[in-house]
């Protein structure tokens, strides 16, 4: 354990921050109760909180049900729809851990040890300020991709025009995105997806929360490069899994979107303004060639590249 953080005498070892996000178009209580229910069990053997944010635009009974799990829940009703990063820094305004879980709402866990396992590991491992588990699809046996490399140029490009597709090539050639064999093995890697975002509370307090300026996604990539920056080493550990159903709050179409405007944005903070033109190139070309080749093979995924063709 880092000499400030026994200096700080934290009381409770983990803050979990969960967004409930329910409106005309997202109903999200059913993936929160499978969360909550699943997560009970795993954190009784650690000191902990959850803050739940309860961003919905209607009464569908959210907090009664987390109650049923959580009887001393923190709940932070928000009457007026905000971003992703928005949410999560407004419930960690109230967290008191020692580290900190950013976790979405459409989660199951399926390791009863993992938050004691993963507070030992990072107790002793002062090196490290952000550590995730494995993401598996619903199927509790697939791998899903959980972060990856910080997206210059050269890896928007090998992402954007499938070569990292290619056999052998994905073996050396680092893509922003990488294959899901890169996700088999333990490594410090750049950044972690913000489903599952365990980071030392003492860190957030040096380098600052999420950005609020990204709407959703690519917000964990800013926060992970500011972390970076200060020399934190950032690791992915697929010893541990968790279920990640993924997609119930925006939906494919949007992430996409979301994803490569927040890229330029994300290039706007933290590169050089020569290449934000080069990558609004490569992301216009590659979109174009995604929608050629699923013109062929899979029309609906045609489409949502030729939306957002024209809305990056």
């Amino acid at each position: 354990m880092q000499k400030n953080e026994i200096q700080l005498g934290y009381k409770i070892d983990l803050s979990v921050i969960i967004i409930s996000l329910s409106t005309d178009k997202y109903h999200t209580k059913d993936n929160l109760e499978v969360t909550l229910k699943s997560m009970a069990p795993a954190v009784r053997n650690v000191k902990h909180e959850v803050i739940l944010v309860d961003n919905s635009t209607m009464d569908d009974g959210t907090l009664k049900m987390t109650k049923e799990y959580f009887s001393d829940v923190i709940y932070l009703k928000r009457k007026e729809v905000h971003g992703f990063g928005d949410n999560n820094n407004f419930g960690l305004k109230q967290a008191t851990g020692k580290y900190v879980l950013f976790l979405n709402n459409d989660m199951e866990v399926i390791d009863s040890k993992i938050f004691e396992e993963m507070v030992d590991w990072m107790d002793k491992n002062e090196s490290v300020a952000v550590v995730s588990s494995a993401l598996l699809n619903s199927d509790k046996k697939t791998l899903q991709r959980s972060g990856g490399y910080f997206p210059n140029l050269a890896r928007v490009f090998v992402w954007m025009f499938f070569v990292d597709d290619l056999p052998f090539l994905n073996t050396f050639i680092k893509s922003y995105h990488p294959a899901i064999n890169y996700f088999k093995n333990s490594h410090n890697q750049d950044w972690v997806t913000g489903a599952f975002y365990f980071v030392r509370k003492t860190v957030l307090d040096g380098v600052g929360a999420f950005d609020e300026d990204y709407d959703a996604y690519v917000e964990e990539t800013d926060l992970s490069y500011r972390i970076k920056e200060k020399g934190w080493d950032i690791w992915y550990m697929p010893k541990w899994k968790i279920v990640h159903f993924g997609g119930q709050s925006y939906g494919n179409e949007n992430s996409l979107i979301f994803e490569l405007r927040n890229l330029k944005l994300f290039y706007k903070k933290h590169y050089s303004k020569w290449q934000l033109p080069i990558l609004n190139i490569i992301i216009k070309l590659g979109c174009f060639l995604r929608i050629v080749i699923f013109g062929l093979i899979n029309p609906k995924l045609s489409k949502i590249y030729a939306k957002a063709f024209k809305s990056v």
